[in-house]
Formats: structure tokens, sequence, C-alpha cells
């Protein structure tokens, strides 16, 4: 299987299935020196982790991260970060019957197509479970991200007809209610109409935000490499996102240019814009503003409703899916949604790195001037050293 791989210098690979033994990641490309510890990785797993609210699958993970590889002594070696998270609530009786039909929004039917053999655990590879190693390696991205300047955050937007009000947005509130939202007052209507929706045996959908702040002007490419390009792709992978917008998104379709264009003015010497219709990138490369991303969410498709299906013979049949299931993606999907916009946002800086001239001379320059401190040795003998001759002739 091809594209369980994601990122050009900083990469990750994403292995396990929803009823294995454990799913993981393999991180490359970590520089070395970054304190790390599981307790960094494992706040964010369990924002993400089932089990935790009433609006969430019952299924009992404890998702605790273990760290197999590249981390000695709390610190980061340079060599390739293993992390893996055991799985320990699985019920695979409940997916038997599954082995016989396709239900109806998963990808049961184009993964026997694709493959001609597929494990019908959960959905296996396909299922949700699977952004476990997104997370666990989209947590290491965020802390390097913060010790550039660099924060990484998302929320609920909106619940089905509930959308939580900017106006009252509290960071703090979306991170401990159970939908996310940013909005108490609309976290509290989202929960009512999601518990009606499962009192009816159906699910809901929904919208998230995520937004970066404090990303300097300059990362990303202007061709095929676009940071929002990018972004569009590492957020169209988390399984159930149907539609990805930057700032303003599909609203800008309604303008005129007048409106739309984001005015450049000076302030304290530094060139900034007075709005942010384009969400912090233009021609594919961040102008230092806020970047906004926002992705929609179609209803959860396992649902205890009868739904029309055909099983492998092509026999028209009526199946009710059983198992634990969350009513809703989007409140558990917000911290994927945050890691996948870091892993894309840390990689682009580290590939910005080599664009011009003066920052690689810059970087080497400072290179040579720690290692003749730290050695003594006058700069000239470090600096033929560096060229690849005897520092000592």
């Amino acid at each position: 299987m091809a594209g369980s791989t994601y990122g050009t210098v900083f990469k990750i690979a994403t292995w396990g299935e929803s009823h294995g033994k454990a799913l993981g990641v393999v991180i490359d490309g970590c520089p070395a020196g970054l304190p790390l510890e599981e307790a960094d990785i494992q706040r964010y797993l369990d924002r993400r982790k089932p089990g935790s609210s009433g609006i969430a699958t019952q299924r009992r993970e404890d998702d605790a991260v273990e760290i197999l590889s590249g981390v000695f002594e709390g610190r980061t070696t340079g060599t390739p970060i293993s992390l893996m998270v055991r799985n320990t609530s699985q019920i695979s009786r409940d997916y038997s019957e599954i082995a016989s039909y396709y239900r109806p929004g998963h990808a049961d039917y184009t993964f026997d197509e694709k493959y001609g053999f597929r494990d019908y655990r959960g959905g296996g590879r396909s299922s949700g479970r699977e952004t476990v190693g997104r997370v666990a390696a989209g947590a290491v991205a965020c802390k390097i991200l913060e010790r550039l300047g660099v924060r990484v955050w998302a929320y609920t937007r909106s619940i089905g007809p509930i959308e939580a009000d900017m106006g009252s947005f509290d960071r703090a509130v979306s991170l401990r209610t159970p939908t996310a939202m940013p909005d108490a007052a609309a976290d509290a209507a989202a929960v009512e109409y999601l518990e009606k929706a499962k009192r009816e045996t159906d699910s809901v959908g929904g919208c998230m935000e995520c937004v970066v702040e404090g990303l300097p002007a300059g990362i990303g490419d202007p061709v095929f490499e676009k940071l929002d390009a990018n972004l569009a792709k590492a957020v169209m992978s988390i399984g159930a996102v149907k539609a990805v917008e930057i700032g303003d998104g599909i609203q800008v379709a309604a303008r005129r240019g007048s409106e739309n264009n984001d005015a450049f003015h000076a302030e304290d010497g530094n060139i900034v814009k007075m709005t942010n219709h384009a969400g912090g990138i233009l021609g594919g490369i961040s102008d230092g503003d806020t970047v906004v991303v926002r992705a929609w969410v179609k209803p959860t498709p396992s649902i205890f409703l009868g739904q029309r299906t055909v099983n492998r013979s092509g026999e028209e049949i009526e199946v009710h899916i059983k198992g634990r299931h969350d009513p809703i993606i989007v409140p558990r999907a917000v911290v994927v949604l945050e890691c996948m916009t870091a892993l894309t946002v840390l990689d682009a800086m580290l590939l910005n790195m080599s664009a011009r001239m003066d920052y690689i001379a810059d970087f080497y320059a400072v290179g040579r001037r720690n290692a003749g401190a730290q050695s003594g040795a006058p700069r000239s003998a470090v600096s033929r050293s560096g060229a690849g001759q005897d520092a000592t002739e």
C-alpha cells in the first residue's frame, strides 16, 4: 500500500489498523536537541481518544503513547522517532457481518475494488483510528513550532445548524467543552442537538477551523508546492473531510475585487494587511498574517438506522450496523486538523531554510563561529576545516 508517508523534510509514516495490536508513526527529519517526553504527546492524544464524553464512541482506549526510538535522556537524537499506541478495547465480533457486505458511506466497496481484500474490522487502515499516528507526530511538530514562535490551534466552528458565536470566542472554553466549541452557549445547544440525533439513531456533521499565528511571511512556494495547496491536501486526507477553505473560502466568489482585496499599509516599519480575507496566504506563500484553514466534515456514516446496500454477491439487502460509533466526528477530529496543519507548516518552514543564498550563508557563518568558539581553534583554521582541509595544516 502506497500513500502512508507525508512530508518532505519533516517526514512521517503512519502504520497500524483499527483492530490490530497497535498503531503508530515513524518520524524522520526531526532535528536533534528538542526536549521531548511522552507527556508532550499524550496531551494531544487525550483530545482525540475515544470514550472521553457522552457524544463520542464508547470504545474505551487509554491511547497511551510509547516512545520506542529517537529520544535519549529527554532529547531527540536526530534519528527516526518511533511512537506506538497499543489497541486494548477492540471488539472485532461486532464487525463479523460486515465481511459479507458494503456499508454505505464507508470505504468498504472501494477498498475491496482496489485490493481484492480488506480488513473489515472497523475499517482497518481506512478507519478514523489511523489518525492516532498523525496526532502523535503532530504533537512533536507543534512543540518545534512553539520554539519558533508559531502557534497552531483548532476548534469546532459549527455542529449541524449550530454555529459558535465568534464574538464570544474563548480558546480555553474550546479545550474543555465536549464539542470543542469556543463558545459555551453554542456548546450547550450543540450537545442538545446531538442528543436528539442519538435518540433518533442518526448522526451529524459540522465544521472545524484551525488558525496559525506567528508564521512569518515567505513560507510556501508559488506553483505546485503552494502552502494553501499543501494544507488542502493534508486536511482532505483526514477521513470524513469533504471540503476545505482558506481564509474566507467560498464567500469570495460572490464579491467584487474591491471588496475582497486585502489592502496593505505600513505599521511601525512593517508591511501589514488591513483585512485578512486571503487567510494569511497570497500566491501560495504566507503573508505574515494569521493563516486560517476551515474543514467541513460529513456525518458519521455508521448509524443504527436501517440502510440499503448490497453484499459481495451483488444482492440488495438492508443492514443495521452494530458496534460503538461516534454520533459526530468533528470534536475528536479537531486535534487531527491541528496536527496535520502543524506538520504541513513545519515542513514548509524547514524547506524554506534553503530558499535563499543569504539564509544558507548566514547559517553556515554562524556554524563556523560557534565551532571555533567551542574548540578554541582560530577562525581561519575552522574555515579551512569546513572546506574539507586539515585544520592543523
